[in-house]
């Protein structure tokens, strides 16, 4: 074979931006800013489930801790040391090792690189509607509307 560039369904995930977007509306965006995703689902049409490559710089998170009502997601770590964590308290996590966190379990997470280097994730999670997403340790609260994107508000539901 060649070594010519793939085409569609297959492609290399170079070809696909990588981002530190966020839609985690201020004041508790920035914080979230130390992590890049390449929406890799996305740019294959996936519509039924994500799938990102999420690299997490040093001193970054994936998110605030958190849990979704009705979404599972799924974890796999590829590169770097991370550190998980849930309710139940903090673990590292190394390259092969993974998390799967089912819809309404609640057990609130997320992960964090106290590494030197980036760590680098493979998050899978699908696009169930009518999910709400609880953040124990900031004053905000997320649901899923029709219009297919996520409205934040305060836990009393002031908007953000």
């Amino acid at each position: 074979m060649s070594a010519t560039s793939p085409k569609m369904p297959a492609f290399d995930i170079s070809s696909v931006a990588e981002s530190n977007f966020t839609i985690i509306p201020e004041p508790h965006r920035s914080i979230n800013q130390k992590r890049y995703n390449r929406r890799l689902g996305d740019h294959a049409g996936l519509r039924n489930f994500g799938v990102n490559l999420t690299r997490i710089v040093p001193g970054g998170q994936s998110s605030y801790r958190h849990a979704h009502s009705r979404q599972d997601e799924f974890i796999f770590v590829l590169e770097g040391e991370v550190v998980l964590e849930t309710d139940a308290g903090a673990q590292a996590l190394r390259p092969g090792m993974c998390a799967g966190f089912p819809a309404g379990a609640g057990d609130a997470h997320r992960f964090v690189n106290r590494s030197a280097g980036d760590v680098l994730l493979l998050v899978v999670g699908d696009r169930t509607p009518d999910d709400e997403i609880t953040y124990p340790d900031v004053d905000m609260h997320a649901r899923l509307g029709r219009d297919g994107q996520y409205h934040f508000t305060t836990k009393s539901a002031d908007p953000l």
